[in-house]
């Protein structure tokens, strides 16, 4: 080597599952981390990149699929909360900083792990300490009680609206949207999934509506203006309530709307129609036939309904690591669960819709104006931390790939009371 000559730079091994002694090659590694590559090898169609914190390269899947993804580690322990808490276990490392996809690909990595199988499989190695964690966030937050309902509510919703505000649309609308081009804003979106809603429950001058769960009053503000309804908004937040009153008296609809806090159990009336928008998540699985019987029970005899939910066609309903830290208490139903519970309360299905891919494209949106606002959300105060909005970051982006590429959809069902659905208008409602 001459003087002028810099020293050959060694390239770095790749370990795969297909080098020469894969088994003996990963046997000297600690147990977690032997463990996380082991659910690793599951990936086929894949490209994924593992730099573990000594600097050890792994490599799983095909070098040829794009998006090449790479998983930098950071701190050793990630590898042994995966052993003992699998998915929660993960997601906890994330809000910690152990860890990160290098080119912020959250989407693309977990929606890499729902197509290989890994969280299937992780989720079925439930050791003790996941399992008394599990059992003891279940029994906390059962939502058949009012007072643990309203707990589990204000958890979330709570938060504070000027958080709110810095990631949704001005209409202030924490749901699915409905994108019918594809240049189509978060604000239309929501616009959008209003006005079909309204076609949907047929909404007329002068009829009453009840939206259970109305957060800021979007659906009524929309229904009232555009289409001269009544209406009433059932809401266990404070926050949202009291930003709910202000929006309708800013708008001049103090006389047509009212907005309640107060348990869907707790109402009395009859309405001519009803919503309840995103809500039914919270409600509880030992609870889905008593808020199908109140909700029955605040029809008219003629009365239409309608129903937007999460679905899943999974068993699990909704997973350790967001039951702990979104939303305690909640249970996402299957679609079979939502019409037979309909059929026990003598409500009939009269249509039902599957929004799936337009909840991707709405929280697509979010995570943009969330990552667009990070900074402005974490001066909103000391509850606004680096793992706040860490946490915060991969719940909207896991929620987005569990759209896309997991087991969570989103309907809509019509249904009516009575014997006849009284058809005066078509049923194309877009």
């Amino acid at each position: 080597m001459t003087p002028t000559q810099a020293p050959e730079k060694k390239e770095q091994e790749i370990i795969t599952p297909s080098s020469p002694n894969w088994s003996d090659r990963i046997s000297h590694l600690p147990t977690g981390e032997r463990y996380l590559y082991q659910l690793f090898s599951l990936i086929k169609e894949g490209n994924l990149t593992v730099i573990n914190p000594a600097g050890k390269v792994f490599h799983f899947g095909r070098t040829d699929i794009l998006p090449a993804l790479r998983l930098r580690v950071r701190n050793p322990g990630t590898y042994d909360r995966v052993l003992a808490f699998g998915a929660l276990g993960f997601g906890e490392a994330y809000m910690e900083g152990w860890w990160d996809e290098e080119n912020d690909n959250l989407i693309e990595l977990l929606g890499l792990f729902y197509r290989s199988n890994v969280y299937a499989k992780a989720n079925q190695r439930v050791t003790i300490p996941l399992l008394f964690k599990v059992l003891t966030q279940r029994l906390r937050t059962l939502p058949t009680q009012i007072q643990n309902s309203r707990k589990n509510v204000q958890y979330h919703y709570d938060l504070g609206n000027d958080f709110y505000q810095l990631f949704l649309d001005p209409t202030l609308t924490y749901s699915c949207g409905y994108r019918i081009q594809e240049t189509d804003s978060i604000e239309q979106m929501q616009l959008q999934k209003y006005e079909l809603i309204c076609k949907k429950l047929a909404l007329k001058p002068g009829e009453s509506l009840i939206d259970i769960g109305c957060g800021w009053g979007g659906m009524l503000i929309y229904a009232a203006e555009n289409y001269g309804v009544t209406g009433t908004g059932i809401t266990l937040s404070d926050e949202q309530a009291a930003l709910a009153k202000e929006r309708i008296k800013a708008k001049g609809l103090s006389d047509k709307i009212k907005i309640e806090i107060a348990d869907y159990r707790e109402i009395k009336g009859q309405y001519d129609k009803f919503v309840s928008i995103g809500m039914f998540e919270h409600v509880g699985k030992d609870s889905f036939a008593t808020f199908m019987e109140k909700t029955s029970e605040l029809l008219t005899p003629d009365g239409v309904g309608l129903l937007h939910t999460i679905g899943t066609e999974g068993n699990e309903r909704i997973g350790t690591w967001t039951a702990k830290y979104i939303f305690p208490g909640g249970y996402i139903p299957q679609l079979r669960e939502l019409t037979q519970e309909l059929w026990g309360a003598k409500l009939s299905v009269a249509h039902c819709e599957n929004l799936r891919p337009h909840y991707a494209e709405t929280l697509k949106y979010w995570a943009e104006n969330f990552t667009e606002n990070r900074e402005k959300i974490a001066l909103l105060g000391e509850t606004y931390n680096e793992k706040f909005l860490r946490m915060w970051y991969l719940y909207l982006q896991s929620s987005e790939s569990s759209f896309r590429y997991g087991s969570l959809h989103v309907y809509q069902l019509l249904f009516y009371k009575g014997k006849q659905w009284k058809l005066d208008y078509p049923l194309r409602f877009s």
